[in-house]
């Protein structure tokens, strides 16, 4: 359960690396718009999110995909969707990441080159927005490498900052961790342990364990912040589920990470249900979208003996699987791929057939999965529970869903998508279990 640690600091962390100034002085009342009509105006609490193009270790790691949607935009998300900020930022020097912040809903504020270094702190960056943004009083820093953030935590924060009249407020995690003192190379030291007793050495539920700073976010007023400061003040910490605390720069590598989001991470307001009809696009989806035309004139085409495996492993788990084009297909070549699917083709608007299907099914769209990957297809892939394109899908397409394969398609696209919906269902399943 989350809890958090009420209380003021009787000092201050420096991240600039200054003398210490002593605590700085109390808020002072924002009354901006009230005065003269005794109406006070309410605090602006902007959340920024900080994404260099520069990454020494993946590049553009801020937007690499993970779990099928680029790594800022899991935050993004949960930011967005708390519906406590007045505006959502992100701060970047990179013209892809600002079209990917673009795409999920944020304003953009391009950095300047001086606080794009590799020695520019993130103190530097949040400094040189309020400078630009005179409205904001409170800043949400949201580290860009949290996919597991959800919008219930950002919730409780602005409730103590604006409610409960704290000055600060960063994130932490219980960890339940011997530590024990280092000796360096060449000293004849002996090791002393710093937080257990070895004689005594507790069972992991019979100790509360120690609070560590996850680095997930830093909320600060703007006059803390101008002075050089991320905490202080009237300072406190929330306490994340451990489960919620993933940073991909220090805890694990992408594929383990993939597999924490796909469980633990947030997928949005509408409540995941089971899929019980998956619509596929047949060109550019089940096939590359590449046509070849025999001597006599026949239509062929080419399929992923992958994606076949994977219509195969769908229906098998009980999951209708149907085709559709906007093109006029040869369905006899369509049915010499013994796919055993539903089709249609040369259809003009497939939101209406895949609504026709629904109807037919008796299902809800939460229970609809549709994978596309064209302009016609947009429409479908916003009104689906759950949405995904190939890798090599249209802009457009990208822009309308929430899972994008690593495969192109006609390369296994099609399998990554089920394996996506069996991994997401299990995740279904178990929430109904608790």
């Amino acid at each position: 359960m989350d809890s958090v640690e009420k209380g003021a600091a009787t000092s201050v962390s420096n991240p600039r690396g200054r003398p210490s100034r002593g605590r700085p002085p109390k808020l002072q009342r924002n009354s901006r718009g009230g005065q003269g009509r005794g109406v006070e105006k309410p605090p602006h609490l902007a959340a920024l999110i900080l994404a260099r193009g520069g990454s020494k270790g993946i590049p553009l790691k801020n937007i690499k995909h993970l779990a099928g949607v680029p790594l800022i935009g899991w935050v993004l998300r949960a930011a967005l969707d708390s519906g406590v900020f007045q505006s959502v930022w992100v701060s970047t020097d990179h013209d892809e990441i600002e079209n990917v912040a673009k795409q999920f809903g944020a304003q953009v504020h391009r950095r300047s080159s001086e606080t794009s270094k590799d020695s520019s702190t993130s103190l530097d960056a949040i400094i040189e927005f309020l400078s630009y943004h005179n409205e904001v009083d409170i800043v949400g820093n949201i580290q860009a490498t949290s996919p597991c953030l959800h919008p219930s935590d950002l919730q409780k924060v602005a409730e103590m900052i604006r409610e409960e009249g704290y000055d600060s407020v960063f994130s932490v995690v219980r960890r339940h961790q011997f530590r024990w003192s280092e000796i360096q190379k060449g000293v004849r030291e002996v090791t002393e342990p710093l937080n257990l007793n070895p004689a005594k050495r507790p069972r992991r539920q019979d100790w509360d364990g120690e609070l560590y700073e996850n680095g997930s976010f830093y909320f600060a007023k703007r006059h803390l912040i101008e002075m050089g400061y991320l905490q202080g003040g009237k300072m406190a910490y929330y306490e994340m589920r451990a489960e919620h605390s993933v940073d991909i720069d220090v805890d694990i590598d992408w594929p383990i990470a993939e597999q924490r989001v796909l469980r633990y991470g947030y997928f949005g307001k509408e409540k995941l249900k089971e899929i019980k009809l998956l619509v596929c696009n047949i060109d550019g989806c089940l096939t590359n979208g590449h046509i070849y035309v025999s001597g006599d004139q026949k239509e062929i085409i080419s399929y992923d003996i992958k994606d076949a495996i994977g219509i195969s492993l769908l229906k098998k788990s009980g999951i209708e699987v149907r085709l559709i084009s906007e093109r006029a297909c040869s369905k006899q070549t369509l049915s010499s791929l013994k796919l055993d699917c539903k089709m249609e083709v040369n259809v003009p608007d497939k939101l209406a057939v895949v609504d026709e299907w629904r109807k037919e099914m008796g299902l809800c769209w939460n229970e609809v999965a549709y994978l596309g990957n064209e302009v016609s297809d947009e429409e479908c892939l916003k009104k689906v529970g759950l949405s995904g394109v190939p890798a090599d899908a249209c802009s457009t397409a990208q822009k309308a869903v929430g899972y994008i394969c690593k495969s192109n398609g006609g390369r296994g696209a099609l399998r990554e998508f089920a394996e996506h919906i069996f991994l997401l269902m299990e995740k279904v399943i178990n929430s109904c279990q608790k």
